[in-house]
């Protein structure tokens, strides 16, 4: 076997992993996209029906008189959009600043914030909903955005990776032109860590958008409620509407797909640009 046929049957055998890979990656949104176009009484029949017959699509429009998704899906996009936004702001300026400046004790302290990570959300809960019980923020926004307008530890981490690698000498020669702190990382840092930006964007806008305990602990009023919360309606202890809760978890998705998509071409970029950086 010459190396250009053993080079080809190792491409074609990473392919062919990858498309099996993919084909199970992809099997619970097509099983999902599948039962919210079937009948009631074909859902949960066996064998399973893997292509709905016939087509339905009344789920997609009962949803909508049986929970306010349309005020769920304004709710969540002002908390993913705004929690978004201010987590990318506060994270850059913490990352650029443990990147690009020198302060006594500044390894020691992003140690510290890594370490962090380490502890399980689980364990603060109790301590952060009395913190905001005595704040009265419990039935408001504000545990949900507000947070993130400090920065969070893993966007930082990303955003102090990729400014490690923007040469010093660029930095200097801005400082040699007189340009402050800020507006070197306005005019310099910013434009160039654009795929650092769309790479975060998407990544928080999921996270935020798919959060279910937050919406469900700090907030009663249920035209307040976030789509993840409004979803879990559909279940019950004694009943599932798995038509109606399929056809909600499709349109449910059907924004971060969006955002995948516009962002796509930073999206690899920047992961490969953050990553390789010590």
């Amino acid at each position: 076997m010459t190396p250009k046929t053993a080079h080809r049957l190792v491409i074609g055998g990473s392919y062919l992993i990858l498309s099996v890979g993919s084909i199970f990656m992809l099997f619970p949104f097509l099983w999902m996209i599948s039962t919210s176009l079937k009948q009631t009484q074909y859902i949960l029949q066996f064998p399973p029906q893997w292509i709905p017959n016939p087509v339905n699509t009344q789920n997609y429009v009962d949803i909508w008189s049986q929970i306010p998704l349309a005020r769920g899906f304004l709710n969540s996009a002002f908390i993913s959009i705004t929690g978004t936004v201010g987590v990318l702001v506060a994270s850059s300026l913490a990352g650029f600043s443990f990147a690009k400046l020198r302060f006594p004790g500044r390894d020691k302290i992003f140690v510290v914030l890594l370490v962090t990570l380490m502890i399980p959300g689980a364990i603060l809960l109790v301590p952060q909903f009395i913190l905001y019980k005595n704040l009265r923020w419990v039935g408001t926004y504000n545990p949900l955005i507000i947070p993130s307008l400090f920065g969070a530890v893993y966007e930082t981490f990303f955003f102090r990776q990729f400014f490690r690698g923007l040469p010093n000498d660029l930095i200097d020669a801005a400082k040699i032109d007189g340009a402050s702190l800020f507006t070197i990382f306005w005019r310099i840092a910013v434009p160039l860590s654009r795929p650092v930006f769309a790479t975060l964007a998407v990544l928080a806008f999921m996270w935020r958008w798919n959060d279910y305990m937050g919406p469900l602990i700090y907030l009663q009023d249920p035209n307040m409620q976030t789509v993840p919360v409004l979803i879990s309606s559909f279940q019950s202890q004694y009943l599932t509407q798995y038509g109606m809760l399929m056809a909600a978890s499709v349109l449910s998705i059907l924004p971060i797909v969006i955002l995948f998509f516009i962002l796509q071409r930073y999206f690899v970029e920047g992961i490969a640009m953050t990553g390789l950086k010590g």
